[in-house]
């Protein structure tokens, strides 16, 4: 299986984008956050036209996920137990034997705010939620846009990002709580090198200038890590014209 997440930031701006994508790359499942439509507005017949199944759930203006797929999912779910959040930020399904759960994270405005405390609420309820699906489902992925940085190897400078969104300890500490259900950085499986990025500010020119995150990312279970020979950031959708502030994240399950 090959699996890639992308942050598309609205597919209304990108869905050429997205299209040349899927034909150069062929992913069996790709999953897209922020898509930014409503679900009466999903361009679904254009996915399907070029021979994928898509399931999505969408708001208008922000946020919204879809999984964009060449066999058919089973057991869409749209939700998390527990979770109150009307923002559509996670969808699942099962292709085959696989159970795929993405995420849009919260992003958390600001450390302390009352955003920043839902962000917390909000990862420690899907946390529950993996670890409930993750008995269940032996072949399991979390992916998707996180809004955290693991380490201090994902930032483009570490003192400046230091204790700020996106890279607090509270927030890494969340992070490693959903991994220690027993999933891996597949990226981190296969590259060990600081400054990979998968996001760039559009403000300053920071993909020219390297001044990047890597937040968008492919988590899977112990039954599938043993199956991932390659996890790679695709930054030339970055390159184009118009691009989304992230770019594809793609792992290998033969």
């Amino acid at each position: 299986m090959k699996i890639a997440t992308w942050n598309v930031n609205s597919l209304k701006v990108r869905l050429e984008h997205v299209l040349d994508w899927l034909g150069a790359e062929q992913p069996d499942v790709l999953a897209l956050q922020e898509t930014k439509l409503t679900d009466d507005n999903f361009p679904a017949d254009d996915f399907e036209a070029a021979g994928y199944h898509v399931r999505f759930t969408g708001q208008k203006t922000y946020n919204g996920d879809a999984l964009i797929s060449r066999s058919r999912p089973k057991d869409v779910v749209m939700d998390v137990a527990g979770l109150d959040d009307p923002d559509r930020r996670i969808i699942s399904a099962t292709y085959g034997d696989t159970r795929v759960l993405n995420l849009y994270v919260v992003n958390g405005q600001e450390v302390g705010s009352d955003k920043y405390l839902h962000k917390l609420h909000w990862l420690d309820k899907v946390t529950e939620h993996v670890a409930r699906e993750i008995a269940v489902h032996p072949r399991y992925v979390v992916l998707g846009d996180f809004n955290i940085a693991p380490d201090d190897r994902d930032v483009w400078d570490p003192l400046e990002w230091h204790g700020k969104i996106l890279c607090s300890t509270p927030e890494r500490n969340a992070l490693r709580g959903l991994v220690s259900l027993g999933l891996t950085d597949t990226f981190r499986q296969h590259d060990d090198r600081d400054k990979q990025f998968s996001w760039w500010d559009y403000r300053g020119g920071g993909f020219a200038r390297g001044l990047g995150l890597r937040i968008d990312l492919i988590l899977a279970s112990d039954a599938l890590r043993e199956r991932c020979t390659r996890c790679w950031i695709d930054d030339g959708p970055r390159q184009r014209d118009r691009p989304s502030d992230h770019t594809p994240v793609v792992a290998e399950f033969p």
